[in-house]
């Protein structure tokens, strides 16, 4: 038996229309050689060359009977979840002599409608024209009539006659607003899996589906580490909220489900994936816990947000079927600060004068305060290293002369490092002085540095010693000047965290 294997997929969008979060065939014009039900079953199509039916070959998909009649064949959909359809995937897996040639796709909003209804009173509007469709492959269209309107119903139409073995409709799921206590990572209440260490075995999008999984390869499941680490997921809740308590299945994982796990939450409306990963903001609200297999684990937040994201963190490896985040939604219309801090308040009210201290970037400032209003101290500092990658080399530049030039002052660098006892322990308590030789070797060091660099030797120096930076400053010099211009930047990132948590002095 063959098995198809998709090619491409939509990478942070789920599959509205599939019946795993609920999506239905409710009607079609004709499926004589092939159900309808078939269109939107969550596997890849599969094909046996030596089944049949009373009615012909068995094929994996939606197929009708061949027309001798004008018109064209249809089938209407229900999402499982509305939402925004951005790309739709009509797939001819297997159909190769009985595909058909053409099709377009319709959508509506109608929550609540017969079938019948649909049918025969819906205004439809097409949201992919008629495309020509290839036999046997995928075949994907962007939509972008109607990319931003939410949907509940698909048409798809194929012209004249033949078979899809699937359809997929990817999106954002849009549920209704309630103010209930419901799961907030659900795939149907808006839940999404946005990025994931590892997802050889199972889907990471499957850790959302709703009800539990039918089968082993319906969680998400990691390959095995060499040596042992860790594996995580990122799940964006449907919309941000308070947590009351967190469940972690391992259902059908025996032999491989993860031996512990850990959970984490940050508050950061509308964070990109990638600074998710690298933000060192993540608060966690269940520690390392021991898991077991085919087991339901329950616990208690230690921190109830409210949260916009989690991270599931399992130790070394394998695989979950579910998980579960229990809370009440905040208000989608909210203008409250999500996590209240007196440092977020003075950012979000603090004028360009107070923020260029901070950053000396012109383009920086005006970037923070398009961003803003800043909901939490994650929200505040992971937007302030985002835009600051935005921006382009003079920018950068323009902020390194902000910086005072004591690298070069013999006179300031002595004054500086002349005794290091009024340090706090936990920085470089008990260094001695720096020397003389150390002291000018730095200074002619950043002499030596902006003659090469064009700017001033950048180094983000809380808690270092003059021979410490004189490393640093030596190692640096040997780096190429693209290369040198992004160390530099990093280092203001650091800077730049410092000067703001400073704004409430």
């Amino acid at each position: 038996m063959s098995t198809a294997t998709p090619s491409a997929a939509f990478t942070g969008a789920i599959d509205l229309a599939s019946a795993a979060v609920g999506g239905q065939a409710l009607l079609c014009s004709d499926d004589f050689f092939a159900g309808m039900e078939n269109l939107i079953r969550p596997e890849p199509a599969v094909f046996d060359p030596n089944a049949y039916t009373e009615r012909g070959k068995l094929m994996d998909g939606w197929e009708s009977r061949r027309k001798r009649v004008p018109g064209h064949d249809w089938c209407i959909v229900k999402l499982g979840v509305q939402g925004r359809v951005r790309a739709v995937d009509i797939d001819t897996a297997f159909f190769l002599g009985n595909h058909p040639p053409f099709a377009s796709v319709d959508a509506v909003y109608a929550p609540g409608a017969t079938p019948e209804a649909l049918r025969d009173e819906v205004a439809w509007t097409e949201i992919v024209a008629t495309v020509p469709l290839r036999r046997g492959s995928q075949n994907l269209a962007a939509v972008i009539a109607g990319a931003d309107t939410v949907w509940t119903h698909l048409r798809l139409n194929i012209y004249p006659d033949g078979g899809v073995a699937r359809m997929r409709a990817y999106g954002e799921p849009v549920p209704e607003a309630a103010d209930a206590r419901t799961d907030l990572a659900c795939a149907t209440s808006g839940g999404r899996a946005i990025a994931c260490s590892d997802a050889f075995f199972a889907s990471m999008d499957n850790l959302l589906l709703p009800g539990r999984a039918p089968h082993m390869g319906h969680g998400w499941e990691t390959r095995r580490s060499r040596p042992p680490g860790e594996d995580w997921i990122i799940v964006q809740l449907g919309r941000a909220g308070r947590i009351d308590e967190i469940v972690a299945d391992t259902h059908h994982f025996k032999g491989n489900y993860p031996d512990r796990c850990a959970i984490e939450a940050i508050h950061w409306p509308g964070a990109p994936p990638d600074a998710l990963v690298r933000s060192p903001d993540w608060v966690t609200i269940v520690p390392k816990s021991k898991l077991q297999a085919d087991s339901v684990h329950t616990y208690v937040p230690t921190d109830a947000g409210p949260w916009t994201h989690v991270r599931l963190r399992i130790y070394p490896d394998g695989g979950v079927s579910r998980l579960r985040v229990y809370g009440t939604p905040d208000a989608p219309d909210t203008t409250s600060t999500g996590r209240p801090d007196p440092l977020v308040t003075r950012v979000n009210d603090a004028d360009a004068d107070a923020l260029i201290r901070c950053c000396g970037s012109r383009r920086w400032v005006a970037a923070m305060q398009a961003a803003g209003p800043f909901q939490s101290r994650a929200h505040l500092f992971g937007e302030a290293e985002r835009q600051w990658w935005r921006l382009g080399d003079g920018d950068w530049k323009e902020a390194f002369t902000h910086h005072p030039r004591i690298g070069a002052d013999v006179a300031l660098l002595r004054a500086k490092y002349a005794a290091t006892a009024d340090w706090s322990a936990g920085e470089q308590a008990g260094i001695a002085a720096a020397s003389e030789e150390t002291i000018q070797a730095l200074a002619a060091g950043n002499v030596a540095y902006e003659a090469r660099f064009g700017y001033i030797f950048l180094v983000c120096a809380t808690g270092r010693s003059a021979a410490e930076l004189l490393a640093m400053l030596t190692e640096r010099m040997d780096n190429a000047p693209a290369a040198e211009l992004r160390v530099a930047a990093g280092e203001q990132v650091k800077i730049t965290r410092l000067r703001l948590e400073k704004l409430l002095a």
